[in-house]
């Protein structure tokens, strides 16, 4: 947790310092009160006090009660102010972070626990700071200042408050013991109780498809049950400390005024009326004591919970990339080649390579695609050239640099991508097509217009109410699938870019949207290098560099006509998508 404070600034400090001055001017007015009021009781009994100084004395107690309470209010705005800037700094630095994590990271903290630990377990460490820069200050500094006050009071009350004190703190000590290990599964649950939640509005058209509304209530219930009869659990444990403390407290006033009554009538004459406001003093003091311990037990109970969650904050804050920054973000002389030589991988978390020793070169202006069976590789091959993932042996090199060499934001500059799942964002239309930074001149109107009408989607963009301005729902819930892929491929035309990623991007168009759009993509790209992972023969048949692998090795690499004569897979997936007459005439 301490190295979460770390990110305090030296404004904070200044504030934490000037928060702690008021608390302690705060606990010294709140124990000069029972001062007075032992004067006040003097004052009443004794024959021939002035009302004049009882009211002085009263009129002191209110000054210190206003004192207090101005300071109490400050302090408060000062904690809050404190806890809500420095938790908005820990949310930055920790959505920051995920944004520079790596694929193979992100994959190790579920999406669910990713934004339980941005909200819920900032949240908490909030709490903590919020509460802790008022209690966990002001109860120390008071139980010290008031137990100072009564020590030389009376052994027999001193003894009384100690006993109760340890009564209360026994309590205390077994609450913790028994519910502190909870606490650690409670943000798992949270995790988990999020996790079934975005699933299921995530995957909402097939839960109603396969009537599995049921199902996924059943599922929902047992997260939900878990949390709650945990939660319950912990809370029925803290409702025992509320009867507890008031008997303490009750308890400990009788004690001190049963003991008071015996010292009192045991004294003379000439002391009883000194005990008796001494009992009154002490009898202030001792609940001021117990409260003082009750609220570091309130801490302390928030404590742990807190901790959990600045270890899950850490745990995040404090994973090593796997993706690391180059120096290079000039220019370069090539424009567009890119290069595999001796390339393998494997996800760091696999045995097995999934791509053997690949080496091939494509030049600018080229199209080159990447066909084979299911799993053979393909879109983790392209996804190597944008750094998804790093190599595991040999280099790839992009305009003759190594892609290692760029800064991520220089490569990727130079990239259009579209995923093979198309992604669109709460927005307009236009929002969704000029999205990002390609690092060059901002994308003119003009430019998104050109960009819908190559990706072959003006028709239905203009029947959209707002047409270019029409509002496109988070996911793209609102437009199709062929739809989404087009505005997909507009965003990457739009930018402008050296390079194309198409991952099997066209797979939701029918053929002729497929057919015209990829006509008007090779006018409009001609000068740039496109990369093409697909499923149909028809869609690359024209493409100047075919790469056809299985099992992550490549088996074969030329032309479409090239390909029929040379490499038996491709032969046998050309003929189980068109017939012979159209293979030849191809």
């Amino acid at each position: 947790m301490f190295k979460l404070f770390k990110n305090f600034n030296k404004k904070d400090v200044m504030l934490i310092i000037f928060s702690f001055i008021l608390v302690c001017l705060q606990v010294w007015l709140d124990l000069k009160m029972p001062d007075y009021m032992s004067k006040i009781t003097v004052l009443v009994q004794t024959e021939g006090s002035k009302m004049q100084d009882i009211l002085l004395n009263g009129g002191y107690m209110l000054l210190c009660a206003f004192g207090s309470l101005v300071s109490a209010i400050i302090v408060g705005y000062l904690a809050s102010n404190i806890s809500a800037s420095f938790s908005m700094k820990i949310r930055k630095k920790l959505f920051d972070k995920v944004e520079n994590l790596g694929v193979h990271e992100i994959k190790q903290f579920s999406t669910s626990s990713l934004i339980t630990r941005t909200t819920n377990d900032i949240t908490q460490i909030q709490m903590l700071i919020s509460m802790g820069l008022q209690m966990m200050i002001k109860a120390p500094i008071t139980a010290i200042w008031a137990v100072t006050k009564i020590l030389n009071k009376s052994f027999q009350w001193s003894a009384i408050t100690a006993v109760f004190l340890v009564i209360l703190l026994s309590v205390i000590g077994v609450i913790m013991v028994i519910v502190m290990p909870r606490f650690k599964i409670v943000q798992k649950l949270i995790d988990k109780i999020n996790g079934v939640t975005r699933e299921n509005l995530t995957g909402i058209r097939v839960v109603r498809a396969f009537n599995a509304e049921k199902y996924q209530q059943q599922k929902f219930d047992k997260s939900n049950s878990d949390l709650t009869n945990l939660q319950l659990f912990n809370q029925k444990m803290f409702a025992i400390l509320s009867p507890v403390m008031y008997l303490v407290m009750y308890f400990l006033s009788l004690s001190i005024y049963f003991v008071g009554a015996y010292l009192i009538k045991e004294a003379l004459m000439v002391d009883k009326l000194a005990l008796f406001g001494d009992m009154v003093v002490f009898s202030s003091y001792a609940m001021q004591v117990i409260m003082s311990f009750l609220m570091l037990a309130m801490i302390f109970m928030m404590v742990p919970r807190a901790g959990v969650s600045a270890s899950r904050i850490n745990e995040v804050l404090e994973t090593k990339l796997s993706i690391e920054d180059g120096d290079f973000k000039g220019d370069t002389k090539e424009k567009g080649t890119i290069e595999f030589k001796n390339v393998s991988f494997k996800y760091p978390d696999a045995e097995e390579y999934l791509l053997h020793d690949i080496s091939f070169k494509i030049n600018k202006g080229e199209t080159v695609a990447f066909i084979g069976s299911t799993g053979s590789g393909k879109s983790t091959l392209i996804n190597l050239v944008p750094r998804f993932y790093d190599v595991t042996d040999g280099e790839i090199l992009v305009d003759n640099i190594n892609v290692k060499d760029y800064t991520q934001e220089a490569l990727r500059n130079k990239i259009g991508y579209v995923p093979q799942k198309a992604i669109m964002f709460n927005g307009s239309v236009k929002d969704n097509v000029t999205y990002g930074d390609n690092g060059k001149e901002e994308i003119s109107f003009d430019k998104v217009k050109e960009a819908i009408k190559v990706a072959q989607a003006t028709d239905f963009v203009l029947k959209m109410e707002n047409t270019y301005d029409a509002h496109i729902a988070q996911g793209g819930t609102n437009i199709s699938g062929g739809q989404k892929q087009r505005l997909s491929i507009a965003r990457a035309i739009a930018r402008n870019p050296e390079i194309y990623i198409f991952d099997d991007s066209f797979s939701a168009l029918d053929y002729k949207t497929d057919f015209d759009l990829r006509h008007e993509l090779k006018k409009y790209t001609k000068d740039a290098t496109s990369l093409i992972v697909a499923q149909r023969i028809g869609t690359i048949i024209n493409a100047d560099k075919i790469i056809v692998l299985n099992d992550g090795k490549c088996v074969g690499m030329g032309t479409h006509k090239e390909l029929l004569k040379s490499c038996d897979i491709y032969k046998e997936i050309a003929l189980s998508q068109l017939s012979k007459e159209e293979i030849e005439n191809a």
